[in-house]
């Protein structure tokens, strides 16, 4: 979080450099407060960039073995830009090393789901799943007795990522 108030003051200044540059070259033709202007554009330039493209880095830092199944985008009214293109905030991400399909009828398969969220600081939940193919029901594992929770068992839709990642594989 540091690092990027840091960038976004260089950003800043630099653009604000540029600023007091062009200003130079206009021979103080340009009024004054294009400095400033130029400084605020750049650290606004900045932080847009970094939401813009933090989705794409986080993936970028997953193993060659994980895969994104689902992302969800989000807009806000102090972002107005969000509106006509939406900021990637969440994604889930399950690993095919962490899969493990029974050889049972209904074929049942085992999975750790991985879900990202955007805020200050990073968010990642993990969380063991079984998923019956036939029914689509997934059901939540304990992370200390491993037993499931079946009061937080879910269906699926068919076009469900996760569905389609695991059972159509």
């Amino acid at each position: 979080m540091i690092w990027h108030l840091i960038a976004a003051v260089f950003a800043g200044l630099a653009a604000a450099g540029i600023g007091l540059l062009l200003r130079t070259l206009s021979a103080k033709r340009l009024p004054k407060w294009i400095v400033p202007v130029f400084g605020g554009l750049g650290m606004l330039s900045y932080q847009i960039y970094t939401e813009y493209s933090w989705f794409e880095h986080k993936q970028q830092q997953l193993p060659a073995s994980a895969e994104v199944v689902a992302s969800q985008t989000s807009s806000a009214v102090w972002r107005p830009w969000t509106f006509a293109f939406p900021i990637t905030k969440e994604f889930t991400v399950i690993d095919r090393d962490s899969v493990r399909m029974s050889e049972s009828t209904p074929p049942v398969a085992e999975f750790m789901l991985y879900h990202f969220e955007r805020h200050h600081a990073d968010v990642v939940t993990p969380q063991a799943y079984v998923l019956n193919c036939r029914s689509r029901e997934m059901l939540p594992l304990d992370s200390e007795t491993n037993e499931p929770d079946v009061e937080a068992m879910r269906t699926l839709r068919r076009d469900s990522g996760i569905y389609t990642f695991i059972c159509n594989a």
